[in-house]
């Protein structure tokens, strides 16, 4: 990964915090509200490749009230887009500006490409854990995808581990209800991913939410489901139907020998049993004459 990589973390918290009380007192900080130019807030427009898509509209009350008092203490870093500005990060405080009723807000304009900006739009929320787990694969996925960035890259560009990185990308295998109830909250990563595998996710995924039930829970619930699917196969497949109870006994009164049909949509067994040699030979006979 190159310097520029690297370097795309130092001092985001400082330039990217929403915590209106709590400005870290870093050299970066300083350096960004020195370079800071105030902007008319409909110049600015969201990304819309932000990772995040869901915003809580009491932080962005209790955001807003924050600003009135105080002002927006952190600037919002844009990139020159048109006759506007692109925002990268910090759209949250951007949306409590206007509830705040500002007119202007403090921006800190960058050149970047289109990669940096996703990259820090990803780096800006997980590193402060906003993102949901959905939001945050299909982030990962868009870096793979658009940017054609390896699991190996995506870890280190976010500072996670590989394995958590595929552990995540694994959710956008599960269906869209599920994803829909992990992004809003109903489901966590961890529901997720314990019914994942099973043939009735979606029904266990509405049970698990009505019940309130724990991740181990979960898990037990979804073992418990696969393993009678697999009961209730065995049995039906042990039970045949009745034109095929019909043929074996046909067969065993004109072969002599207890017969096993299994028939499965057309294809299948039969299975003669003889309980000694006599009976074989007998068989042999009968198929011989006919």
């Amino acid at each position: 990964m190159s310097e520029k990589q690297r370097g795309l973390g130092r001092g985001l918290s400082a330039l990217l915090g929403d915590n209106q009380a709590n400005i870290p007192d870093m050299p970066e900080a300083a350096e960004f509200r020195a370079q800071s130019l105030e902007k008319p807030i409909e110049l600015l427009k969201p990304n819309p490749d932000q990772p995040r898509r869901l915003f809580s509209e009491a932080e962005i009350d209790d955001l807003a009230a924050s600003i009135r008092e105080k002002g927006v203490l952190q600037p919002i870093l844009v990139r020159p887009v048109g006759q506007g500005f692109q925002i990268i990060a910090g759209e949250r405080r951007w949306r409590a500006s206007q509830k705040a009723g500002l007119k202007t807000v403090p921006v800190l304009v960058r050149e970047l490409d289109d990669l940096e900006v996703l990259e820090i739009g990803i780096i800006e929320n997980v590193q402060r854990e906003d993102l949901n787990p959905i939001e945050e694969a299909r982030a990962y996925r868009a870096l793979m995808e658009r940017f054609g960035r390896t699991q190996d890259a995506v870890a280190q560009v976010v500072s996670k581990s590989r394995s958590h990185v595929a552990n995540t990308l694994r959710l956008l295998a599960l269906s869209e209800t599920i994803q829909d109830h992990v992004l809003h909250g109903r489901l966590t990563s961890g529901h997720a991913r314990a019914i994942a595998t099973a043939d009735n996710a979606e029904e266990l995924a509405e049970l698990i939410i009505q019940k309130g039930l724990s991740v181990r829970q979960a898990e037990a619930l979804s073992r418990d489901s696969q393993s009678g699917s697999a009961t209730k196969s065995a049995r039906a497949k042990s039970q045949p139907n009745a034109d095929t109870q019909a043929l074996e006994q046909d067969l065993q009164e004109i072969l002599g020998l207890n017969v096993k049909l299994d028939d499965r949509g057309g294809k299948g067994e039969l299975r003669l049993s003889y309980a000694n040699l006599e009976q074989l030979d007998d068989l042999c006979r009968r198929l011989m004459q006919a």
